[in-house]
């Protein structure tokens, strides 16, 4: 099979006609052979009986629906394991990422080499309170990451099906899938500028809190990404600098102590007197606390499953186990 497309959804009743037919005429032109998985995040509207329909009248419609709401990075998680494609294409589905961008998408992928191609919406159809912020986020990623794209949380994408297949999105991580590719070792990652939509149908399911947990998430990408599997090298290094930094400021009041003493210069005070006695001590408990939080993270490290578990209510079509 040439091409999987995964749609991750919530209450979309009402565009997803609309895109299935959109999608049919693209590859009906371009003789790809393809499977559209619609992965329906918990819709509390017609969204599954519309894709009912669509799986009924296509055989290439699958559709999968959680019995709850989990979240996009859940939807393309599941999305992606059921795929069978040489090719998967993620876009969203309320008609602002553009089917016609599939066969040059295709074409990068197959021909060019690309392991990842982002889309890239150079002209968006959105208003200033999200531009900016997006903008800040996908600047302080490049930063973070390495990567050179301008547009990290497009959900229009393209991958090989092996990058699918070796790559775990979890929590809220879709908006980082290219470092997540490129920490699993795929590195060839490219961009196409893609054109962007305006929104035909309800509204966005994303408010203010994206920005917060965006950032959130960077951080915790950041880290994963250099600590992941050796979170020791994090706590260990800040816990022996921490414990050392006390040791030595406690040695020091001790030794200066004695030294008063010694030479009988005059009385000397109380080491617990000092401010510096209890800043060198509670340096000391953080270093130590420290090195147990590398010890207990290394061994969660080393016994996490591979795979969030997400429960599935329905199925329908005819690729899906």
């Amino acid at each position: 099979m040439d091409i999987s497309v995964v749609i991750p959804l919530f209450n979309e009743e009402e565009s997803l006609p609309e895109l299935h037919d959109w999608i049919d005429r693209v590859m009906k032109a371009n003789n790809f052979s393809y499977e559209i998985v619609f992965v329906d995040d918990g819709s509390k509207d017609k969204s599954w009986k519309v894709i009912e329909n669509l799986s009924a009248k296509n055989p290439n419609v699958q559709g999968i629906k959680f019995r709850r709401n989990y979240g996009k990075s859940a939807a393309l998680q599941t999305g992606f394991e059921a795929t069978r494609g040489n090719v998967i294409i993620t876009m969203d589905a309320d008609l602002q990422d553009s089917p016609d961008e599939i066969p040059d998408l295709y074409k990068m992928i197959t021909t060019d080499g690309f392991d990842l191609v982002s889309g890239w919406k150079e002209k968006r159809y959105d208003p200033i309170t999200k531009t900016i912020p997006t903008k800040l986020f996908n600047a302080a990623t490049r930063k973070m990451s390495g990567i050179k794209l301008h547009d990290f949380n497009c959900g229009l994408k393209a991958y090989r099906n092996d990058v699918v297949k070796s790559i775990e999105v979890y929590g809220e991580m879709h908006r980082y899938i290219p470092v997540i590719a490129k920490r699993a070792g795929f590195t060839n990652i490219g961009e196409k500028s893609v054109a962007h939509q305006a929104r035909k149908y309800g509204t966005t399911k994303f408010g203010i809190e994206r920005f917060v947990n965006g950032f959130l998430d960077l951080l915790s990408i950041s880290f994963v990404t250099k600590f992941g599997k050796r979170p020791m090298h994090f706590f260990g290094l800040n816990g022996t600098f921490m414990f050392i930094l006390g040791f030595f400021a406690a040695a020091y009041l001790g030794i200066n102590k004695l030294w008063i003493v010694y030479h009988n210069h005059a009385i000397a005070p109380r080491v617990t007197e000092s401010a510096w006695f209890y800043i060198s001590l509670v340096a000391m408990v953080i270093g130590t606390q420290l090195f147990l939080a590398g010890f207990i993270a290394e061994l969660l490290a080393r016994n996490s499953p591979d795979r969030n578990t997400y429960l599935i209510e329905k199925k329908v079509g005819e690729g899906i186990a």
